[in-house]
Parts: structure tokens; C-alpha cells; sequence
């Protein structure tokens, strides 16, 4: 079973930068895709970016597309997610996931079978 554990949250002004890391652990660790979610306060969980591992192929939000970048690693930290131009409305618990098989939309949460704990990332106005 794989773990997922991210790091890099943290308080940031608005238009500041921020990187958040995800790192996995476990035995037989594979996956299709890697993708990044928010919660923020009051709100719905919801889809921020993912990468195809086999095409690199990456996908964004439109909230998030041309401030964020996500890239792929090594097994061990296999997703970063770049976070430049941070606005107070990106404040949000931001959760790393797992999809070893992508049986459904790269866009929904419940394609994905593994989850981090999640980081807390803060941007004041």
C-alpha cells in the first residue's frame, strides 16, 4: 500500500510563491497519474492539476493555469506542484493523489486510490 506525505505549505503574501512536494513510500508504488486537490474553507474539494505518467501530459484548472506548473519525479517524489502569483482565494489544504489505474475522469477525485494527509497553504491579502 502506498503512502503519500507532502510538504512545502506555509503562509505566503498575495504574489508570492510557494512549492509543494509529495513524497511516496510503500511497496509496489505505481501509478498512471499524479495529480494535486484543494479544499478550502467552506468548499467542496476540487481538482487543482494532474500528470499522465507515461506522457508526461499535464492538466490544469482554469483557476490555476498559467500560475501553476506540476511536474513529475523519481518514485520516491514522484509531483511537485510550482505555485507562483498566489492569490488569497488559492488558500486551501492542498492534498497530493495517486491514480495506479485511471479508470475514470482525470478531473474527479474518486479516480484516484491514493491520498496524501494534505498541507495547509495560506495567502494573505
Amino acid at each position: 500500500q502506498v503512502q503519500l506525505v507532502e510538504s512545502g505549505g506555509g503562509l505566503v503574501q498575495a504574489g508570492g510563491s510557494l512549492r509543494l512536494s509529495c513524497a511516496a513510500s510503500g511497496s509496489t508504488f505505481r501509478r498512471s497519474v499524479m495529480g494535486w486537490f484543494r479544499q478550502g474553507p467552506g468548499k467542496e474539494r476540487e481538482f487543482v492539476a494532474a500528470i499522465r505518467w507515461s506522457t508526461g501530459w499535464t492538466y490544469y484548472a482554469d483557476s490555476v493555469q498559467g500560475r501553476f506548473t506540476i511536474s513529475g519525479g523519481n518514485a520516491e517524489n514522484p509531483v511537485s506542484l510550482q505555485m507562483n502569483s498566489l492569490k488569497p482565494e488559492d488558500t486551501a489544504v492542498y492534498y497530493c493523489a495517486a491514480a495506479s489505474f485511471l479508470g475514470g475522469s482525470i478531473y474527479t477525485g474518486s479516480s484516484y486510490d491514493a491520498w496524501g494527509q494534505g498541507t495547509q497553504v495560506t495567502v494573505s491579502s
